[in-house]
């Protein structure tokens, strides 16, 4: 049996501003309608496989629940780091669920947030690394280089085995631009491509020999598991204790068992602004173009507007991005440093580098659409079905107009039904619930007042999602 692993974790601070630390770039449709999550999921029809165990950060367990249903995956484990220790203790940890119940399955180990277009390639790929790692091999896919790439690090192919595979003769560190020419021109070298095929127990079994230290943290918390319905939380403290390091790092470029299969799929890590341009259809002056944008005499620039109309002039190389909040203006050959504008936003104590103007929630989402001193409004959408916490505040009170739909509203001892145009006040301190009973979306409007409007001035009493 073939069990993928999905590693959705990780921030994509390159990405910014579509990429926020509460909406990595994993969530996002960057290429197409689609997110990169669920083309990663699509990627599987036509494999002969499990359902896949997703494995993220706890804060991101909703957006990746819905996206997973979304794509038709429904009740499927979600593995749930308490917190970042790199790839090594992530696929350890997924490596120990799937042998919980006494299997030993092959996994295909997969980040969330890479592209690749020709799937019939990459099925072809992972059928060969299946023969390779039922003989007991370590399985990475390496990328044949399209050209010298000094943003990836490299494997070098040893002697052939299999049809197509090859034994690892070693890796490389990310080159700089002679050193990854001589690479293209020697052809026995591929880009790293962090996608790996192996065996659980083979993969335990390389984790014991040569990092056990993170084995050891990884079955301590994996022996303190809880469940909350498809959720699986690891021990946080066994967790914390676990040594932080990559699975190349820790095991690949140690063991005598890597084996590399080449893939040649059109492959592309969706690391930076510059890697969606060359992903992205082109007008016939090599611009990408995404929404409401108009362009004259520009060439060879990427423009993506998410709220407004963005027009260019007379631009080239650039890199053009509009969301509701922030908007980004840089050089295609700079991206690589957007990651600096995040940093200066942390250093800042801001939040744009956390979340959108509108913030996804288990029910629904707000959209913050205008603020000021002592006030805040918020567009507010709730699914069919769906409730928020029962709760109160200590430094704010609020006024609800529905705009759309049916609410069912707890106040205090009382509940009440509004529907389109009624409205109800919540005083400072009040018990209070929202749901949405109807089989359509709940729209209303909230005004916010008070000394404080912070997301942490909601104090849950009872909460069907768990986050009491």
């Amino acid at each position: 049996m073939l069990v993928p692993v999905i590693m959705a974790g990780g921030m994509g601070t390159r990405l910014w501003p579509v990429s926020r630390e509460h909406y990595p770039k994993q969530f996002c449709a960057l290429v197409g309608d689609t997110t990169m999550l669920q083309q990663t999921i699509g990627r599987l029809d036509g494999l002969d496989c499990a359902p896949p165990l997703t494995v993220c950060n706890e804060e991101h367990r909703f957006l990746a629940a819905e996206q997973l249903r979304q794509a038709g995956v429904e009740n499927a484990p979600i593995l749930l780091e308490p917190v970042g220790r790199n790839t090594a203790p992530a696929i350890t940890l997924a490596a120990l669920q799937a042998m919980a119940h006494g299997a030993d399955p092959l996994l295909l180990v997969m980040p969330a947030d890479h592209l690749i277009p020709d799937v019939p390639a990459f099925h072809r790929g992972v059928e060969e690394a299946k023969t390779l790692a039922q003989e007991g091999r370590l399985v990475t896919f390496g990328i044949v280089p399209t050209g010298p790439e000094t943003g990836f690090g490299y494997i070098r192919r040893g002697e052939k085995i299999g049809e197509t595979g090859f034994a690892v003769s070693g890796f490389e560190e990310k080159p700089d631009l002679a050193t990854a020419k001589s690479y293209l021109k020697d052809g026995g070298y591929d880009w790293n491509s962090g996608m790996f095929v192996f065996r659980a127990s083979v993969y335990l079994d390389a984790m014991q020999t040569h990092a056990p230290a993170i084995l050891d943290a990884c079955r301590a918390a994996m022996a303190g598991v809880e469940s909350d319905a498809y959720f699986l939380r690891p021990e946080r403290t066994a967790f914390e204790a676990c040594p932080s390091d990559s699975i190349d790092y820790a095991v690949m470029e140690k063991t005598d068992r890597a084996a590399v299969v080449p893939l040649n799929a059109g492959w592309n890590d969706i690391g930076s602004w510059s890697a969606i341009w060359e992903a992205q259809d082109k007008d016939a002056d090599g611009n990408a173009l995404t929404g409401d944008v108009l362009q004259v005499a520009s060439k060879n620039s990427i423009v993506s507007a998410q709220k407004r109309l963005v027009a260019i002039v007379g631009v080239e190389e650039l890199v053009v991005v509009e969301t509701a909040d922030a908007v980004l203006v840089a050089s295609r050959d700079a991206v690589q440093n957007v990651k600096e504008i995040v940093t200066q936003l942390r250093s800042a104590k801001r939040t744009e580098h956390m979340d959108h103007r509108r913030v996804y929630r288990p029910w629904g989402d707000y959209d913050s659409i205008d603020f000021g001193n002592r006030y805040q409004v918020k567009r507010i959408t709730v699914k069919p079905g769906a409730k928020l916490s029962v709760q109160k505040h200590h430094h704010r009170s609020e006024h609800w107009v529905v705009v759309r739909g049916t609410a069912q509203v707890l106040k205090g001892e009382e509940t009440i039904t509004l529907t389109e145009n009624q409205s109800t006040y919540i005083p400072l301190g009040e018990i209070h619930a929202l749901e949405n009973p109807g089989k359509i979306p709940l729209e209303l409007i909230e005004v916010q007042s008070g000394s404080y409007l912070g997301e942490d001035d909601i104090i849950r009493l009872e909460d069907r999602y768990g986050r009491v």
